[in-house]
């Protein structure tokens, strides 16, 4: 995933951009970067955040950086914000999405005159500079995002900073959130609502699906207008959204509670405790104990202060050991215990399967698995919030492929039903696989309308395969 932030202000923006950005640290691992404008033209700064924090790696350009309109972005894969001159003239672009068609793209940009595009490690090119080629095919800045937005088989939420002010334009199914706020002489842009909360702006506005708008310190004019048709990704409030935001004016943390009290109304479980797995599992336990009246108990504390986020490696059994250590075991709370513990969702099982084996070496008498979400069944090919590169990395495909044979990938349809034998064979071959005592997952119906939004403005396609 990626994140960003701008600021648009009648003062010096360079503190509100620095904190506003680094409030979007937990939707990136690899790539950090800041750009403003002011009486120098165009400074940016980009730097390497895979060990340490964004505010480490900014310190001496938080000090020496000088502007009145920035914008600025956390990255799991390209640098940017990118500093582009073209016949639109200078500016700097920051991009959040994914692109599908990229080769085909490309090819078509050399065809039409484009001659090069930087090459990064690994062979790959950076996606947000397809974007901005893309857009220097208009004849304006909005033109250009407009066709960008219709060429790219994926989606695209762009912020471009020019002399005069920011354009920010929402993915057009509005799949991640843009919003902007405001105060005295200053806007800001966010996809984290909660970012500009402690720096004083107020809510203001979030963008529709597809709208374009163009902020200055004075004023906010939308320059397209949002479609009526939305289709924002639920896994914003089930995993990686920060607690403190909301989106459609549906706050995450109470999202979850949500969540955890809908899978508790459907459970029978017997237990001594209830637990979620750090971080993003903590409010969904909340929900379920309340709910169940099971104690809620933290028999793992999370030791951050040095080790990364567990799936920032690119090597799996580095993910598995680092999601290991950095989760302290209370044995009190383990030992001898009936635990149910819920975590937002089950991608690969590996680290799931190592949680369990840890926790029965520690002595926990059974161990009853609650997801927040129903079975992933599809990769995500709108947003880059997975590292799974192939459907088949999925545990819950795997156990498809196990049950089907060679007719899997045309039979995945009735797994998708919670209420079909199907389904129940996938959930009991993952639960007997993975040695829990049991396993439940969170109904998608359930899931739906935890959010209390139309089904139709809500990305499914994760669990149903429906686009």
């Amino acid at each position: 995933m990626s994140g960003f932030f701008g600021v648009a202000s009648k003062k010096d923006c360079v503190f509100d951009l620095f904190f506003g950005t680094d409030y979007h640290s937990h939707l990136g691992t690899r790539r950090g970067g800041m750009a403003v404008c002011g009486e120098n033209g165009f400074e940016r700064a980009i730097h390497n955040i895979e060990n340490s924090p964004f505010r480490t790696k900014f310190e001496r350009d938080f000090d020496e950086m000088k502007g009145y309109i920035g914008i600025g972005c956390i990255s799991d894969n390209e640098p940017q914000p990118l500093l582009v001159r073209s016949h639109l003239g200078n500016f700097a672009i920051a991009t959040v999405g994914r692109i599908n068609n990229e080769a085909e793209l490309v090819k078509k940009a050399f065809s039409e005159g484009k001659t090069h595009f930087l090459e990064m490690s690994g062979g790959n090119i950076n996606a947000t500079e397809l974007v901005a080629s893309l857009i220097d095919f208009g004849s304006t800045i909005p033109e250009g995002i407009r066709y960008a937005q219709e060429a790219i088989d994926g989606s695209l939420s762009i912020l471009i900073l020019t002399q005069n002010g920011i354009y920010a334009a929402r993915d057009k199914m509005g799949r991640t959130p843009v919003v902007i706020g405001k105060k005295a002489g200053a806007h800001c842009v966010t996809f984290e609502s909660f970012a500009y909360l402690n720096l004083g702006y107020s809510f203001m506005k979030e963008l529709g699906a597809g709208e374009i708008d163009f902020i200055t310190p004075e004023s906010v004019e939308v320059i397209q207008k949002p479609s009526d048709k939305m289709k924002i990704c639920t896994f914003l409030w089930v995993y990686y959204g920060n607690p403190a935001s909301a989106y459609e004016g549906l706050n995450v943390e109470e999202m979850r509670y949500k969540c955890g009290d809908a899978l508790a109304r459907r459970d029978d479980v017997v237990a001594d405790s209830v637990a979620g797995l750090p971080d993003s599992g903590t409010a969904h336990a909340v929900g379920y104990a309340n709910r169940s009246g099971i104690p809620l108990t933290r028999p793992f504390i999370k030791y951050t202060a040095t080790w990364p986020r567990s799936f920032m490696p690119t090597n799996q059994k580095r993910r598995d050991l680092i999601a290991h250590m950095k989760l302290l075991a209370i044995d009190s709370l383990i030992r001898d215990k009936r635990l149910v513990l819920i975590d937002d969702s089950l991608v690969r099982g590996t680290q799931m399967r190592g949680t369990a084996d840890f926790l029965y070496k520690s002595g926990a008498k059974e161990l009853h698995i609650r997801l927040a979400c129903p079975p992933l069944l599809y990769g995500c090919p709108y947003l880059n919030f997975s590292r799974s590169n192939s459907t088949m990395e999925l545990i819950a495909r795997r156990k498809i492929a196990e049950l089907e044979g060679s007719e899997a990938e045309e039979k995945v349809l009735p797994y998708t039903d919670p209420d079909s034998p199907q389904y129940a064979a996938m959930v009991e071959g993952i639960c007997k696989e993975l040695q829990f005592t049991s396993l439940k997952y969170h109904r998608l119906d359930d899931m739906i309308q935890s959010t209390g939004l139309p089904e139709c403005k809500l990305c499914t396609y994760c669990w149903n395969g429906k686009k």
